[in-house]
């Protein structure tokens, strides 16, 4: 039975080793893909992203009228119609001198580092030149690097307006939260549907009632007994009707998002868009998703006052290679090696245990980092041999404490216990340690305390329940 125990722990660390120094390769088309979570490497390890925002110093068409004031929407406007409606054309930058200040520069750069905070972008460096107003952007390079580049310099003004007067109902201000929500456009659809919800502010619900009770659909309306004496005088008044009705327009930084009517009072000062359509096909949903989330978050974190362009966009690469890095991990794999070697040589059968349960550690470990995103820099490396490290040296002190004694079945609780106390209370400086560096911004430097935080949690955990019962297991005879 006791061997039965041992066989059974000794395979389930087999498979978790299997999984995660080789993976688990399922065929997708025509190749094999490998469905366990790749790392995350910092941008020293990776590579970075140099991003320049420059200032806009574009100018821009605009129509105004004999008073001065601009006129909106006049782009299909012909020259004649101009001249006929006495509107005059002038070039005006974009970015006018009474916005290019050193407050409104250091908005934007605040602005930019929430969008990259909500983008769940934590390996990042963000410089802003006070005197140009440029921003420099370097960002570890990854899949999701062309998608933030071209969304992190936009304004995201937001405003809704009357679609004829072009009058401006609502902006920026109004809104308190935008993010994605899902759900299914009917009972009897069986795809899943996403949604850009907004939320808006106390004031801004007031204004949304207003809206959406002012701007509602026509209800069409039918005369049964005068059926017969319909005219074409009728259907062109319904049809003037019809394009008369009042109705709203969405629009972020002056592109259309949408042009619609209220089925009835909005009071609630929710908004629900809905972005795509229904779907069961994943990929399509995370592109919805990933568009939904964009404007979100552009929205969420409010519009920069002032317009960028991008000016420089390169891929810088690391100065290690993969193949410095392939051969840092084939020194560790033969230094722990050689020294379960020496583990098994010098504590016998209690050796080979302890050996077993050091590789289920170093597994879960690399499995653990994985998925609880941790990003890996070359200090994040440096932890994880220390990792390993200190995990040998508690396994060490175990069985070398078993080794002392004569009665094993009897002691192995005990020894357990007091190599607990010995270790970890010698250990406690370099915890504190840890615990600060996790919430430290500088990348390196997180990136070393969360691979130790999680490395020390995982060897106090999985020593008390796989290492334990394995010696346990092994003293009852």
């Amino acid at each position: 039975m006791k061997k039965v125990k041992i066989l059974t722990i000794t395979l389930i660390i087999a498979l978790i080793a299997m999984i995660a120094f080789l993976g688990i390769y399922v065929q997708v088309q025509n190749r094999m893909e490998n469905k366990v979570k790749d790392y995350s490497y910092a941008m020293d390890l990776k590579g970075t992203r140099n991003i320049r925002l420059k200032v806009d110093d574009s100018t821009k068409t605009v129509i105004k009228d004999s008073e001065g004031k601009e006129v909106q929407d006049a782009e299909e406007l012909t020259e004649e119609q101009i001249a006929e409606k006495g509107y005059t054309k002038e070039e005006v930058p974009y970015n006018s001198t009474e916005v290019l200040t050193e407050e409104n520069y250091i908005k934007s750069k605040e602005i930019i580092e929430k969008r990259l905070k909500e983008l769940k972008i934590d390996n990042y460096t963000l410089k802003l030149d006070k005197e140009s107003g440029d921003i420099i952007i370097e960002i570890a390079e990854d899949e999701k690097t062309d998608a933030i580049v071209s969304n992190i310099g936009t304004p995201g003004k937001f405003k809704i307006v009357d679609s004829q007067t072009n009058e401006v109902l609502m902006t920026n201000e109004d809104i308190k939260l935008a993010n994605i929500l899902y759900g299914s456009n009917s009972s009897t659809s069986t795809g899943t549907a996403v949604y850009l919800n907004i939320e808006f502010t106390k004031e801004g619900t007031k204004k949304l009632e207003d809206i959406s009770s002012k701007y509602v659909k026509k209800e069409e309306t039918t005369d049964t007994e005068n059926q017969e004496e319909t005219t074409e005088e009728a259907t062109e008044e319904a049809n003037t009707t019809e394009e008369t009705e009042k109705k709203i327009t969405m629009k972020i930084d002056n592109e259309e998002i949408m042009s619609t009517s209220f089925d009835e009072p909005i009071k609630t000062g929710k908004l629900r868009l809905s972005v795509g359509s229904t779907t069961t096909d994943t990929e399509t949903l995370n592109e919805y998703a990933g568009q939904a989330n964009s404007m979100a978050i552009v929205l969420d974190k409010g519009n920069m006052p002032i317009k960028y362009t991008v000016s420089e966009n390169k891929y810088v690469l690391s100065d290690i290679t993969n193949e410095q890095l392939e051969i840092v991990k084939y020194i560790i794999i033969a230094v722990v090696a050689i020294a379960l070697i020496v583990l098994i040589i010098r504590y016998h059968i209690n050796g080979l245990l302890g050996t077993i349960s050091y590789i289920g550690l170093a597994s879960i470990f690399t499995l653990l980092i994985r998925y609880a995103n941790v990003v890996l820099s070359i200090e994040g490396i440096f932890g994880i041999a220390i990792i390993l490290i200190l995990n040998y040296i508690f396994t060490n002190k175990i069985l070398a404490k078993l080794k002392e004694e004569k009665k094993e079945k009897t002691s192995v609780s005990k020894l357990m216990k007091e190599t607990y106390q010995e270790f970890f209370v010698r250990i406690i400086p370099i915890c504190i340690v840890v615990i600060v560096f996790c919430f430290m911004n500088w990348a390196p430097i997180s990136s070393f305390g969360m691979v130790m935080f999680w490395g020390i949690a995982l060897i106090a955990l999985y020593n008390f329940i796989v290492t334990n019962n394995l010696l346990k297991i092994k003293a009852n005879k």
